[in-house]
């Protein structure tokens, strides 16, 4: 009879996970490839693949280090299907009732553990910077909760860029640098990337066998699947991407699909890499003068400023926050976020580049998919269950507060003041795909008028009462009160147009 099982999920890979921490030798260590995870959403087939190679490394290091681990593949007979299962399975088979568990990311699992049958504890992820209640003391009483504020907190908190109590550079924010438009060529080849080895080719048998008809495509497979691996492709984008990042982060071109990003969220997110050591890492380069400040802050930001924001917030606004719609948007996502024929270049290239490597940058997130399904007014919670499912580094704790909240205003105002939402005129500034596009950019109305073009001022119509009283946004309703009254009608009744043959399955 053992003491306890302790309970290690997909993305809890890590030796300093808090459930490890609490265990003893003569603990067992439950790992599960279970239906239940796999298939909540169509997870994208490389996101399944990576989850489970890293898991499964994981789980052999484990038992070097002399841990008894109890791991249930997806394809035994024996599997129950979902971590419950697992659990239960297990307690009755080593003769125990009493689980340790790292909080999971998702309030649809939190739950499910605090209904079993069994004593689980769960423990705070302490992965984080900031744990639960500090996030509720900085923000109670707030009238907004601007991560600004807060990541000048985790500045403070980890000594990161600062210098004393002062901001290296004199500056908390050096985003004003960071929003070129995208360069005539970009000299560094991508992340680095991984010959499939014998552990990751049975699983990528097995995600062929049983999630072939998901959308994605499973090969090539190149993701780091160990911790190892992990830090050498950090290692490879500090020394070879990092110094342009800052510069460019902001950028689209239809033929790179990586730029100088360093794809290393689903590493993070998955527990192969900490925080500390991708910040310290990029903090480092900055001091051996390797790049330069606005790069090295504007990365840093991403990481403990918005990443633990947004787990702030998502934990704060409680289970019900992928059902919000404060805009009452109800239609349908469109066929082509799945791959169906589109007209539209720069969505076709977003979701091409989705398809294939289970990526996209912030800027395509947001300001291409992002921007047009809250233009078209999008079902928010369908826009959710698309992003949750397609990206490799999607987590619910992370990516709600960024679909709902940032990118499709459904939280009425929690994350943002104001909705990001653009014309034509930003993605042509900040990207090649206008160059090669069936529609024009120049072009207000017609039929070769951007949609964004004819979105952007009909959102903003149907939202006016919302909005315009937004300082933020007044320069907007200005610019569009001024239009001849002739020229508002038009715009408006195309869009309405190009919305209800979209809706009815037309190539738009």
């Amino acid at each position: 009879m053992v003491s306890r099982l302790i309970l290690i999920l997909g993305d809890q890979l890590s030796p300093e996970i808090a459930a490890l921490k609490a265990a003893q030798k003569g603990d067992v260590i439950v790992m599960a490839e279970v239906a239940d995870e796999a298939s909540y959403v169509p997870h994208h087939p490389k996101k399944i693949a990576f989850l489970f190679a890293a898991m499964r490394k994981f789980a052999a290091a484990l038992r070097d280090d002399g841990w008894d681990v109890a791991y249930t593949e997806l394809d035994d007979t024996d599997n129950s299907g979902s971590i419950p299962g697992e659990l239960l399975r297990r307690a009755e088979q080593y003769g125990t009732s009493e689980v340790i568990a790292t909080e999971p990311g998702e309030w649809r699992l939190i739950e499910a553990l605090n209904d079993m049958p069994l004593k689980v504890r769960q423990l705070s992820d302490d992965r984080f910077l900031a744990s639960h209640s500090e996030f509720e003391a900085w923000s109670k009483g707030r009238k907004e909760l601007r991560m600004e504020y807060f990541y000048r907190e985790m500045r403070r908190k980890t000594g990161l860029l600062m210098e004393g109590d002062e901001p290296a550079g004199g500056k908390w924010n050096f985003d004003h640098d960071n929003r070129k438009p995208a360069p005539d060529e970009v000299d560094f080849g991508g992340p680095m990337q991984f010959t499939p080895d014998d552990t990751v080719n049975e699983v990528l048998e097995l995600v062929e066998a049983r999630f072939s008809d998901n959308f994605g495509e499973l090969r090539p497979f190149w993701f780091a699947t160990d911790r190892g691996q992990a830090r050498r492709a950090l290692t490879h984008f500090i020394r070879n991407a990092l110094p342009k990042f800052g510069d460019y982060q902001d950028a689209m071109l239809r033929d790179e699909r990586f730029l100088y990003h360093a794809v290393v969220s689903m590493y993070l997110n998955a527990g192969l890499l900490h925080l500390r050591e991708i910040c310290e890492a990029a903090e480092q380069a900055w001091k051996d003068g390797e790049a330069p400040i606005n790069a090295v802050e504007g990365f840093i930001r991403q990481i403990i400023g918005w990443r633990e924001y947004m787990r702030g917030i998502y934990f704060r606004e409680g289970p019900d926050y992928t059902r919000r719609n404060a805009l009452k948007h109800g239609r349908s996502l469109p066929p082509m976020f799945w791959g169906a024929e589109t007209r539209m270049h720069c969505i076709e290239k977003a979701v091409e580049q989705t398809r294939t490597e289970a990526y996209a940058h912030h800027i395509q997130r947001l300001m291409i998919t992002g921007n047009f399904a809250l233009l078209a007014g999008i079902d928010p919670h369908e826009v959710h269950e698309w992003y949750l499912a397609v990206y490799a580094d999607a987590y619910e704790w992370v990516e709600a507060p960024n679909v709902i909240g940032m990118s499709q205003f459904a939280d009425g105002g929690i994350v943002g003041s104001k909705p990001y939402v653009s014309s034509g005129n930003y993605i042509a500034k900040m990207s090649d795909y206008c160059k090669s596009c069936a529609y024009s950019v120049k072009e207000k109305t017609g039929e070769q008028a951007c949609p964004y073009n004819l979105l952007y001022w009909a959102f903003l119509d149907r939202h006016r009462d919302r909005f315009k009283p937004n300082p933020r946004m007044a320069q907007m309703y200005a610019t569009w009160d001024r239009m001849d009254a002739e020229k508002r009608k038009t715009i408006l009744s195309e869009a309405e147009t190009f919305l209800n043959r979209m809706a009815q399955g037309a190539t738009v």
